[in-house]
């Protein structure tokens, strides 16, 4: 009896406290909620996109297909300028360009050029594209925008993923072109990794990989440099507007910088070296996969000419 008493207390202590956990977790939820600008979710669209979420912090922010679109949507059923949202006295409307398949809220057509003001939870078609509306302070918000970060973020490292590098690497690119700037991709991976697995552990893999991620994260890149786990020990660099010879320094100083830096992992300092490819936008190239390409084969060029340097594509 006295035993299964102190299990009975030990039990309801243990739900007490798991009561209190998820109290706490809630009201944090809701105090960021309290902050949370009203926003936009994407529903249906693009795969990559779908579970985004963009916060109306400013007024006039224009959805449409075009890169320099504040909503960005590269979906050939959207309007250069498709529609754009207005914000007035803490209310938000949306308001159709003029666009070819129109603008629907709610299963409603609305008319071109006059105002409509959103409500929460508002279902809006953009051509082919559905978003949903959040007012300010949704916890909805806090919710859908963490699991959407979650999904692009890589596990380990914090940095963006895979899945995220082939989302943003298109909007870049046809950024670049409307803009006439630089678009530079820089792929590269640790030389011998697997070695440092089978003689250290995958732990101390693991290890290897977290660390470069942070050097190059707080050290050698700039706020606008887009950095993504690319895949296993693969790494990539998307850089815009930078001109080729400051690409090359950049890359230079990265392959320096963890060249020179101490990795030890539980007492043991581990050599590492990376090798880089870097290639550019060329103007007969269609999309960005054509620089993906060229910088995949100078990564390469670099592993089987020594490794530990810097190969750029021509």
């Amino acid at each position: 009896m006295g035993t299964n008493g102190g299990n009975d207390e030990d039990s309801r202590d243990l739900t007490d406290k798991t009561s209190v956990l998820q109290s706490d977790t809630f009201k944090l939820r809701i105090a960021q909620a309290g902050q949370a600008p009203p926003s936009l979710v994407m529903l249906v669209g693009p795969v990559a996109s779908v579970g985004r979420q963009w916060p109306i912090e400013d007024t006039d922010r224009v959805i449409g297909r075009a890169p320099t679109a504040h909503i960005f949507v590269d979906d050939r059923s959207v309007s250069k300028f498709h529609c754009k949202l207005v914000m007035a006295g803490g209310d938000v409307s949306l308001i159709d360009l003029e666009s070819t398949n129109k603008t629907v809220v709610n299963g409603r057509q609305i008319q071109p050029l006059m105002p409509h003001k959103l409500t929460n939870n508002d279902q809006i078609k953009v051509g082919n594209i559905i978003f949903k509306f959040l007012e300010r302070g949704s916890i909805e918000t806090v919710a859908s925008a963490t699991t959407f970060d979650r999904g692009l973020t890589d596990a380990l490292t914090g940095i963006a993923n895979r899945g995220a590098l082939m989302a943003k690497a298109p909007e870049l690119y046809k950024r670049s072109e409307l803009l006439g700037i630089t678009f530079t991709l820089m792929m590269f991976d640790i030389d011998k990794f697997k070695l440092i697995n089978d003689t250290h552990g995958h732990m101390a893999g693991d290890y290897v990989l977290a660390e470069i991620a942070k050097v190059i994260r707080e050290k050698l890149i700039r706020g606008n440099d887009f950095f993504a786990r690319a895949g296993g020990e693969e790494f990539a660099l998307l850089l815009l507007g930078s001109p080729p010879r400051q690409a090359e320094e950049i890359a230079e100083r990265i392959r320096a910088t963890i060249e020179g830096h101490e990795f030890i992992f539980e007492g043991q300092k581990m050599p590492v070296t990376i090798s880089i490819g870097i290639a550019f936008k060329h103007e007969k190239d269609a999309t960005w996969e054509f620089v993906f390409e060229r910088a995949d084969k100078a990564l390469y060029n670099s592993k089987n000419t020594g490794r530990n340097r810097v190969s750029v594509a021509s």
